[in-house]
């Protein structure tokens, strides 16, 4: 498996913002493991951090706009594109003001920036979602569709059909993820001239000129026209090419405009939150059907994720038999309800458990039909994660541990005489004060039988006296 990676060292870039127009500085700061991506909002008050989340997507009009809880990051695209293309897992991306810099219009400035940063390898394995059968998302309105299929590596595709003279059907393939820098960074987003007119005349381009845009003119310009657009760019003298692009611009590749719309595919589909093994196929893409598509994968890969069992072998010694297990935690039979721990670390556990018939609690539940309750269950969990909350204090055997919370409960399957329960506690967000906030599942006979989300405080037995 590969090891998740982060930048090695701050790096910051100013510019200014396509549609907003302001001046901005944007800062890459490493982040921890399983951090992910996500933006800072360093100019609000109390710095508000917006994940590049599919479910935050709110608007998708000119670039794919994120919300949450009020707080806005504008046209996110390009930056999700230059981290995935540089292999990157875990990044903070602090602004200044509520869009990143356009810079050139591609992604080439922020690869640049990352490789100026450097890049570190991290000491956790690099989850990956491994494309096992057909995905499909289609647009009816636009006719637009999006297909992942399985592949060694991940590849994209994008189609693309502009129904113009000027720029009519192109296409664009990234083979492997690692020819980003070479193949894709640079490639520009680009405009229609009618679609410029519109942005201009609403206000919505502010940030713009003829350095971070390629403008395809696909309709006669009138004197007055042209002497808006000299205006508005702050230019004495434009023409057209005879390629029917604004002057000022030369295009890097012929498909400059479909390579573009794969470098949106890929800061789109980065908000699916994992890492993808598969072949991307977009036909005629955009940030509308790019973001619906990254929310129905991240829902495909959450569910993959909750009835994945994990695999033991269930042979080997433990890392905690039952004596030691009694040493750290408070709980004595018959309410003890974990008898083994097999892995822990700084932010997850894993626990088995014995089913058998000598259980007390199968005396009444039920006569005849012995089968767990769902409650001892959760506590089977609770006590598991235990563990990982004490194993965070010199003194175990001087705390207690409480439940706080208990929510988004679900029982699955019966446990029943004879089962062995496996159970797996990851952290939710890091232990502060004595407080666990975890996802826990078990699973037994290898399927997921109950879940729930759990939290949890540890008390020195002292302060209840």
């Amino acid at each position: 498996m590969a090891k998740q990676r982060t930048i090695a060292n701050e790096v910051t870039l100013t510019g200014v913002g396509l549609h907003t127009g302001e001046n901005v500085t944007m800062k890459f700061v490493p982040a921890a493991v399983n951090h992910g991506f996500a933006f800072k909002r360093v100019d609000l008050e109390g710095e508000p951090i917006i994940e590049a989340d599919a479910n935050f997507v709110v608007n998708t009009q000119r670039g794919t706009n994120l919300e949450k809880r009020g707080v806005k990051i504008q046209t996110s695209e390009h930056v999700l594109a230059a981290l995935v293309g540089m292999d990157i897992d875990n990044v903070l991306i602090e602004l200044d003001a509520p869009e990143p810099p356009i810079m050139d219009g591609s992604s080439k400035f922020f690869v640049e920036a990352i490789e100026k940063a450097g890049i570190v390898e991290q000491d956790a394995e690099r989850e990956e979602y491994v494309v096992k059968e057909v995905i499909t998302y289609k647009d009816e309105a636009s006719g637009s569709d999006i297909t992942l299929i399985p592949s060694e590596d991940y590849e994209i595709t994008t189609m693309v059909d502009f129904g113009t003279k000027v720029l009519g059907t192109q296409n664009a393939t990234l083979e492997n993820i690692s020819d980003f820098k070479k193949e894709i960074a640079d490639a520009r987003t680009f405009s229609f001239l009618h679609e410029l007119e519109m942005l201009l005349e609403n206000g919505l381009i502010k940030g713009g000129d003829l350095n971070n845009a390629i403008v395809y003119v696909d309709k006669e310009i009138s004197a007055s026209t042209m002497k808006r657009l000299e205006k508005a760019f702050n230019k004495k003298k434009l023409s057209v090419k005879p390629n029917g692009i604004l002057d000022n611009l030369t295009l890097h590749q012929p498909n400059e405009a479909a390579r573009h719309k794969l470098l949106d595919v890929i800061g789109d589909l980065a908000l699916a939150g994992t890492r993808i093994k598969g072949k991307v196929i977009a036909n005629k893409p955009g940030h509308y059907v790019n973001t619906q598509f990254a929310k129905k994968l991240s829902k495909i890969i959450k569910l993959e994720k909750r009835n994945k069992v994990p695999k033991f072998d269930l042979n080997l010694p433990p890392l905690m038999d039952i004596t030691q297990i009694m040493k750290m935690l408070p709980h004595r039979p018959p309410f003890l309800l974990v008898d083994k721990i097999m892995e822990l670390s700084d932010s997850h556990v894993v626990g088995i458990k014995n089913v058998t018939m000598n259980e007390p609690f199968f005396v009444g539940h039920f006569p005849g039909a012995p089968v767990m309750p769902g409650v001892l269950q959760v506590e089977a969990m609770a006590q598991t994660g235990g563990i990982l909350v004490l194993s965070t204090v010199p003194d175990p055997e001087n705390y207690l541990t409480f439940f706080m919370k208990i929510d988004n409960v679900k029982f699955k399957q019966q446990v029943v005489p004879g089962d062995t329960l496996i159970f797996k506690c990851d952290l939710i967000s890091p232990i502060r004060r004595g407080i666990c906030h975890m996802q826990a599942y078990a699973y037994a006979n290898d399927k997921l039988v109950s879940e729930a989300e759990l939290m949890a405080q540890i008390v020195k037995t002292k302060q209840l006296d």
